[in-house]
């Protein structure tokens, strides 16, 4: 059972319809007790950094990512799920987030020719060998929706990046914690492969 995290974050119904294409079972949940008790928890979302931590602290579901984290249990944030995981962002004047991964989360730069959010396909560079882009080649194109980016603290965990005027850190996997700043369940072919790599995660 995949736990899919609802905190009033949206974009819940297009990643259950994308693991229910995988043949994976799922729950839609804030319910504690039932996210510890998933074997695998998503956290997605769209939106602002702050009235999402604010949604998540509201209903103690904070403690819950820490705790399910510490319990080994497969993690994978998409979005502004990825970006919550880290110590904080400059949106909002600069909000903390959870801590779980080193990293802030950065407003992109204006340039020449760059529309800010990000909406779009890019493709990715692979790196540090991803358990999440296993079967998937380097250049894959996926779908990004965004206006502040990654910047991880170590190199190491960045398993995937792309160019949009800076580096985008656009994946991480460290230890049971996966993310993904781009929408994997929006991605094609590219993006299911990636969620059914994450639903084999701890698999034997």
């Amino acid at each position: 059972m995949i736990a899919i995290i609802d905190y009033d974050a949206g974009n819940l119904k297009s990643v259950e319809k994308a693991l229910h294409y995988l043949g994976e079972e799922t729950i839609v949940t804030r319910d504690h007790r039932q996210i510890l008790s998933a074997d695998k928890v998503i956290l997605p979302g769209v939106g602002a950094f702050a009235e999402a931590m604010e949604h998540l602290k509201r209903y103690e579901l904070d403690k819950v990512i820490g705790e399910a984290v510490n319990r080994q249990t497969p993690f994978l944030g998409i979005c502004l799920g990825l970006q919550l995981l880290f110590a904080g962002s400059q949106e909002n004047g600069g909000v903390e987030g959870l801590h779980i991964l080193d990293g802030e989360i950065i407003k992109i730069p204006a340039g020449e020719g760059l529309k800010i959010p990000h909406i779009g396909w890019n493709s990715l560079h692979l790196q540090n060998q991803g358990k999440l882009f296993e079967g998937i080649e380097e250049g894959a194109f996926v779908y990004f929706v965004h206006s502040y980016y990654l910047r991880a603290e170590n190199p190491e965990i960045v398993k995937a990046s792309t160019e949009y005027g800076v580096c985008v850190h656009a994946s991480v996997e460290q230890g049971n914690v996966f993310a993904c700043q781009f929408h994997p369940e929006k991605s094609s072919s590219v993006g299911l492969q990636i969620l059914r790599n994450f639903a084999k995660t701890g698999e034997v």
